[in-house]
């Protein structure tokens, strides 16, 4: 996500590293290069040259303060500026109607359907609402279908009425059910249309005065770069939306439509979409974002993830068996499941401080646990409960049952017992221990200076 930026701003703040002070000559030689960056990764040039305007005129005020570094304080500089570029906080749904009514739009393969399926299981898990989703793309072939399918992976119905061509009576239809059913959230699924359409976004803009939405979003490709904003542009002027989606954001981006189309459009990014599983969905927010852009990482998205797959009751069971040492692969195989369910392995990485840059150019597949988990379940339910039976000759046998080698099956054992000491000792150390290692850590961490 943003890699190429990242490179070319670390780059630009380097032009200050040594130096003593700010001054107007090391500031504009920055900025060239920091506008040069945010044009290449296709921001708008108005947007680009406002933005270094700004933070030029910042940094020079900023002169009086010789306690931090010039490049630390570019740096803080930017962060600020490029999280009120993008909106400056997170802004959240507005779900006030019974039901609460979301309609999406957005241009054909902007990713609509997914999302809708994403929105749904994220209100449903996240914030208990029962969701209903209505199927109103009544043009594209198996459109119907594809949305019972996202439906049916989340455990969200879908209403629909294949045979019906009219969008305006099958929302209304959709709400009259969900009121009839208990439903506090209806979310709407529309066909993809071209901004040049005039058919079409007139449908839509009956279809919006219709039902009268708490949300218009804007479900936009994020790999369509400046023309994403246009779009967006175009769409506003005729529907008035009330936020955007960012989609294909852990795709090969380069940022542009992230960071123009607030300022274009003037509405929020409400949500981006990070990836293919349903999971994949997360708030937008600028600041976390900024830190990402700056490979600051985000450790509090990565903390929020792993929360949503937390468990309770599952915790304070796997804490008794790791205090008796009795952590099995049963258990181990449970904790896999749970960190795929947190998303795309590499953008999870690119989350903690530092490693993003690390691992630009390393290529982590997403099925990186197949090697691991083939191996857990060539395990007889006996061993997987009691990993300390397995000799030499049974993992003979679950390297053969598992189409492995004898040494990946031995690194396994091994890393396995070296995490099963690891989190006995963790779990040893008690509360307060445990926040004697945090707040040392949190002393040993770097991040922007305070101003």
């Amino acid at each position: 996500m943003f890699e190429n930026l990242s490179d070319r701003l670390e780059r630009s703040f380097k032009i200050l590293k040594g130096e003593g002070k700010i001054t107007e000559i090391n500031v504009a030689e920055t900025l060239k290069d920091v506008r040069k960056a945010l044009l290449d990764a296709d921001v708008n040039y108005k947007v680009a040259k406002t933005f270094t305007d700004t933070v030029k005129q910042k940094a020079l005020g900023m002169n009086v303060l010789t306690a931090i570094k010039p490049g630390q304080l570019m740096v803080k500089i930017v962060h600020d500026e490029l999280a009120e570029l993008m909106g400056g906080k997170a802004v959240e749904l507005k779900l006030e109607g019974r039901p609460a009514v979301i309609l999406m739009s957005g241009l054909q393969g902007s990713g609509k359907t997914t999302f809708s399926g994403k929105l749904a299981n994220m209100l449903k898990s996240r914030q208990h609402k029962k969701a209903l989703l209505v199927a109103c793309d009544v043009y594209r072939p198996a459109a119907i279908e594809q949305l019972k399918v996202v439906g049916e992976s989340v455990g969200v119905p879908v209403y629909s009425e294949p045979e019906n061509k009219n969008v305006v009576e099958i929302a209304n239809h959709a709400i009259k059910e969900a009121k009839a059913k208990n439903y506090n959230v209806v979310i709407i699924d529309t066909a993809g249309r071209l901004a040049i359409d005039e058919e079409m976004m007139n449908e839509i803009a009956d279809l919006k005065q219709a039902v009268n939405p708490d949300e218009t979003l804007f479900v936009v490709d994020s790999m369509t770069g400046q023309d994403a904003v246009n779009t967006a542009k175009e769409f506003n002027d005729r529907l008035d939306f009330d936020g955007v989606v960012l989609t294909k954001l852990d795709g090969d981006t380069r940022g542009g439509a992230a960071l123009s189309i607030r300022t274009v459009v003037t509405k929020p990014i409400k949500f981006i979409g990070t990836g293919e599983k349903m999971e994949a969905i997360d708030v937008f927010h600028p600041d976390r974002m900024a830190d990402r852009i700056l490979g600051m990482g985000d450790v509090v998205s990565l903390v929020e993830r792993a929360q949503m797959q937390f468990d309770e009751e599952e915790a304070k069971r796997l804490e008794k068996k790791i205090r008796k040492n009795k952590f099995d692969f049963d258990d181990f195989m449970g904790q896999i499941q749970q960190i795929k369910k947190m998303g795309n392995i590499k953008d999870l990485a690119s989350m903690i401080p530092g490693v993003g840059k690390a691992i630009k150019d390393v290529d982590i597949d997403d099925n990186a646990f197949k090697g691991i988990e083939a191996i857990i379940q060539s395990m007889t339910p006996k061993e997987r409960q009691n990993p300390d039976i397995i000799n030499q000759s049974r993992r003979l046998r679950i390297a053969k049952g598992s189409g492995t080698k004898i040494e990946e099956v031995n690194r396994l054992m091994k890393q396995f017992d070296q995490t099963r000491k690891m989190m006995r000792m963790v779990s040893g150390m008690g509360s307060s221990k445990m926040a004697q290692m945090a707040a040392a850590m949190k002393m040993k961490g770097g991040g922007m200076p305070k101003l």
